[in-house]
């Protein structure tokens, strides 16, 4: 398939599907659930939003400044925090689901305006003078909204209006965002096929400990607040699952970045986070079967 299309048009509906996915699990009382336990909200938003994003910039200065695309992209990723997928970990972990999707619904409306901004200073940061690249912040949050915002804004319409077919739709909606997405994986490391193996070299260990340790923090430190096993395992989830469609969209789009190679770190990390989520979510599963075993002996 060509570049082109792949990165104006499956990009654009890829995200749109997702986004849809998720609104088609949105209620506006996810959004009020602030209100109901504002400490674990605020925590998890705080991890995400704030804590990964630094993680990411502290990262690539130490092991990606010889690689400034590298380093932005890894940054992008970062900024882009999960949609749908974290719900479906968090249910699959027998996490806090309710406070899963409270924390992708601000995520969602919070990242619009985050985004631009950010990645602007990290290529100032990392580029320098070398280019003038750059987001203009007022159309790429027009075209986060479009691509993000309407489409979940029209899952929840449709869920508040015809709750029994959002139900019914969730299922088919998951699968063919998960296919697009391994698509776009795909179609990423096929055109930068000359250089992948270099660049999954460089960016490859970057991604994975940017993973570790927003897996790790988003898990321990929920425990210095006294939340309980299941908002940690959220917030852990919700800290290291990111929205690598988004991130891919924003370094390769011709609408906005237009940079293949700034999209490498986040498909190497969308393959690392099903990976790591996979075996953390198993063993405390499996900790949690021998913890009821323990106690009805």
């Amino acid at each position: 398939m060509d570049s082109s299309i792949i990165s104006t048009v499956l990009l654009p509906l890829a995200l749109a599907i997702i986004m849809f996915g998720l609104g088609l699990s949105l209620t506006l009382d996810d959004f009020k659930r602030i209100i109901v336990f504002p400490k674990a909200v605020f925590l998890g938003a705080i991890t995400q939003l704030v804590v990964l994003p630094m993680l990411g910039f502290i990262i690539a200065f130490f092991l990606l400044s010889s690689t400034p695309e590298l380093a932005v992209g890894l940054i992008i990723l970062a900024m882009c925090p999960g949609g749908p997928t974290s719900n479906l970990l968090t249910h699959l972990g027998n996490g806090d689901t309710a406070l899963c999707i409270t924390l992708t619904a601000i995520s969602s409306v919070v990242k619009i305006f985050t985004i631009p901004i950010m990645v602007n200073f990290a290529i100032s940061t990392f580029m320098l003078q070398t280019v003038t690249m750059h987001l203009d912040i007022f159309s790429t949050i027009l075209k986060i909204v479009t691509i993000t915002l309407a489409p979940a804004a029209l899952g929840m319409f449709i869920k508040s209006q015809f709750n029994t077919f959002a139900d019914a739709a969730q299922k088919p909606v998951k699968i063919m965002s998960a296919i697009f997405l391994v698509l776009i994986i795909v179609a990423t490391l096929i055109k930068e096929k000359g250089n992948i193996a270099q660049f999954i070299a460089d960016a490859g260990f970057a991604a994975l400990l940017l993973n570790l340790l927003g897996m790790g923090i988003g898990y321990f430190l929920p425990t210095l607040f006294n939340l309980n096993k299941k908002q940690q395992l959220t917030i852990s989830i919700e800290t290291s699952i990111q929205n690598g469609t988004l991130a891919i969209g924003i370094a390769s789009s011709p609408l906005m970045l237009n940079n293949s190679t700034m999209a490498i770190p986040a498909a190497v990390y969308s393959i690392i986070m099903f990976i790591t989520a996979g075996i953390f979510i198993s063993y405390l599963n499996s900790q949690a079967r021998k913890n009821n075993t323990e106690n009805i002996a």
